[in-house]
């Protein structure tokens, strides 16, 4: 009861937002012209306003659930689009598509994108599976090297061939260029988002290693590969409509799984719920700080997500996996203990 309490409040406080940013821009819409039909006001609502929130909307909750499907399936909680590498590969794969596609359309670069951050992801996962030992900060630190080893090379090319003009619009995300026609890509979040919440439980087992998940019947390498290749499709979606964002994935599930739990069926849509949120209170901040001109998300995203993060690697190298009780622990005869690490060989 409690659980649909917390999901319920995050839901209206995220309907209250969505309708608040509607009418927060340079342009000043108000709600009595959009009511007497007026022409003017109706096409900014359309054109600019609408497809901003729904791609604000499907950036948040899409990151998130990534970072959440990431920590689940390598039982560590510092994984997640940015510590794993997979935003730097889905750059490098926009890159690859500017260098041999140059007239290739949003969709064409999409496509290079997932193919490269579903590598770039699976090739992190397979050096981590060969780590001996398994450190809570180890892994997340592999990836930071394995994705500036990626980064670099992306700047190297696009300085080489005079490309890095055309490529910084995905290097900083920002929502000032989310028109409608050229951010429909990012709806590509909602169905991936469903298909995880179906084989959520699969994660979960998975999460507890091979011979767990042999033992159950679950084909580990399977669910290993479509868990990673969501993550890695959500990611590169993203990218390639907003650019780079940093830390959501590896912020919002962390705050989430303080408070609910490693579950991850218990905690998605939270966790979607909480994503969405707090996207769109970055960018509204971004809107108004020094309006009428505005500031990349990325930079806002960027403060408050290295000081959360601080926060998460001092209390998760203190207390693990424990979570913050806001009620009394029910008594278990057979406590669990915790489990950290990365993914099992």
């Amino acid at each position: 009861m409690k659980s649909n309490r917390i999901t319920a409040v995050l839901a209206a406080i995220l309907a209250i937002l969505a309708a608040a940013s509607l009418f927060v821009g340079v342009i000043d819409l108000e709600l009595g012209a959009l009511l007497q039909g007026d022409a003017h006001t109706w096409e900014i609502f359309l054109l600019s306003r609408l497809p901003r929130l729904l791609a604000i909307l499907c950036t948040g909750a899409g990151m998130s659930v990534a970072g959440l499907i990431m920590q689940q399936l390598c039982s560590n909680k510092f994984v997640s689009p940015t510590t794993g590498a997979t935003i730097s590969s889905a750059q490098l794969g926009i890159l690859f598509a500017l260098l041999f596609l140059p007239n290739s359309t949003l969709w064409g670069r999409a496509l290079f994108a997932f193919a490269a951050a579903i590598a770039g992801t699976w090739v992190f996962v397979w050096f981590i599976q060969r780590i001996q030992f398994k450190d809570a900060v180890m892994v997340p630190l592999v990836g930071i090297m394995f994705g500036n080893v990626i980064g670099g090379v992306t700047s190297y090319l696009a300085y080489q061939y005079e490309m890095t003009q055309a490529l910084s619009s995905w290097l900083v995300g920002h929502f000032s260029l989310v028109i409608k026609g050229r951010y429909e890509i990012v709806w590509l979040t909602a169905p991936l988002i469903v298909l995880a919440f179906v084989f959520a439980n699969h994660f979960n087992i998975v999460g507890l290693g091979r011979d767990f998940s042999q033992n159950l019947g679950v084909p580990y390498n399977l669910v290993l590969f479509m868990g990673l290749s969501i993550s890695a499709m959500i990611t590169a979606s993203v990218v390639v409509v907003v650019g780079s964002i940093s830390y959501i994935g590896l912020i919002v599930p962390n705050l989430v799984a303080l408070f609910k739990g490693d579950k991850i069926r218990g905690t998605l849509v939270d966790t979607a719920l909480f994503g969405a949120i707090f996207v769109l209170v970055c960018d509204m901040i971004g809107r108004v700080v020094i309006a009428p001109y505005e500031l990349p998300i990325e930079l806002i995203v960027g403060i408050l997500g290295s000081v959360l993060f601080i926060a998460l690697l001092f209390y998760r190298l203190r207390n693990g996996r424990k979570a913050i009780r806001l009620t009394a622990p029910a008594q278990s005869c057979c406590p669990m203990p915790a489990k950290e690490g990365g993914c099992e060989a």
